[in-house]
């Protein structure tokens, strides 16, 4: 049963972050104001296009290590990647975003991914 959550957990954090940053890559606009930094209309496109990839990247290869890989492998990736929506609250509250924001979305996040990877270090 703790196997069967671990990868699940796992699988479905992969699978919404390759969500956001196919988001940012086709609607970078409105993915920007779900971010909690709203972005300007005539500007910004390279960073959220950067912001796009980077998630896009971290989903594949965390699906990647789900499939071809152990749990402890994958377990230190997701530890590892919690990095980014820790990052992402500090970008929020530095860059006039909401706290609801910031915590809500994003540092959850990020201690929902320390809890995949907890669970996957204990498979």
């Amino acid at each position: 049963m703790l196997t069967t959550v671990a990868y699940v957990l796992a699988a479905a954090l992969c699978l919404m972050v390759l969500f956001i940053g196919v988001r940012f890559l086709t609607q970078p606009i409105p993915a920007a104001a779900g971010y909690g930094v709203p972005a300007r209309p005539d500007g910004d496109r390279a960073y959220l296009t950067i912001k796009g990839v980077r998630d896009f990247t971290f989903g594949v290869v965390g699906l990647t290590l789900l499939a071809f890989s152990t749990s402890g492998a994958t377990a230190l990736f997701m530890a590892t990647v919690s990095l980014a929506p820790f990052g992402d609250t500090l970008v929020v509250l530095r860059n006039g975003g909401t706290k609801a924001a910031a915590f809500g979305i994003h540092f959850t996040t990020a201690v929902v991914v320390l809890v995949s990877a907890a669970l996957l270090l204990a498979v």
